[in-house]
């Protein structure tokens, strides 16, 4: 996963946004569910990036939402 740059974000439509976010959930999901059985982690840092991706496109969302 390559790190999402803000700019780049902003750059989608809300149906693009919504379908990133639905997958970046799912691929937190897997990470944590491989901590937790124990797995060897190959890229500690990848989980909290994949909550601060998470995190921006929810509040570009927001924005959006408050705009109009």
């Amino acid at each position: 996963m390559r790190k999402l740059k803000l700019k780049d974000l902003k750059k989608l439509s809300d149906e693009e946004l919504e379908k990133k976010l639905k997958e970046l959930k799912l691929e937190l999901l897997k990470e944590r569910g491989n901590v937790e059985m124990g797995g060897s982690v190959k890229n500690p840092g990848k989980i909290r990036a994949l909550k601060r991706t998470i995190a921006r496109i929810l509040t570009i969302k927001k924005e959006r939402e408050r705009s109009r």
